[in-house]
């Protein structure tokens, strides 16, 4: 079996090398306070607190076995100073069909969210621009299957990408 590698900007190990040291120092203690405090209540089979004490102790544990592994089979993409849409490029985009541009970040999947900005290479976006230029006019099909144009309007570093 091959082991997944994810591709992360610097600045996404950054963030989850942040939030393995929060779980790992502020909410693993604190849940271990939750569960004592929650044993001193006495009967445990009845005991609402202590079930959601081992349920976030579960999901905090897990976490941080997720983020060591991805840490652990990270490949660190660093962006190129070429004017060729890649990870670590903020690229300026104009929707022909609805006639507005947008910026984006390009990052590896897990780093994507659409909401702050960021979309992943691995998108229908990310994929149809990948290593175009500025001026090029791209299709894009996207996953519900509607097709639509962008232009690339401009190429730089993103902001992650200027302070490595």
């Amino acid at each position: 079996m091959t082991k997944r590698v994810y591709d992360l900007t610097e600045e996404g190990v950054l963030e989850y090398e942040a939030e393995l040291t929060h779980l790992k120092d502020v909410a693993r203690p604190q849940n271990l306070l939750n569960l004592k405090e929650a044993r001193a209540q006495g009967d445990l089979s009845e005991n609402a607190d202590y079930d959601a004490a081992r349920t976030q102790q579960a999901q905090i544990e897990g976490r941080i076995k997720e983020i060591e592994n991805i840490l652990k089979n990270v490949r660190i993409i660093k962006a190129t100073n070429d004017n060729v849409v890649g990870m670590g490029k903020k690229v300026k985009l104009h929707f022909v069909n609805q006639n507005m541009v947008k910026e984006f970040d390009i990052v590896g999947g897990l780093q994507a969210n659409p909401g702050r900005g960021t979309i992943s290479i691995e998108s229908p976006i990310g994929k149809a621009i990948r290593n175009h230029q500025v001026g090029d006019e791209v299709v894009v099909k996207s996953e519900t299957g509607n097709v639509f144009t962008v232009v690339i309007k401009e190429i730089g570093l993103s902001q992650s990408a200027k302070n490595e």
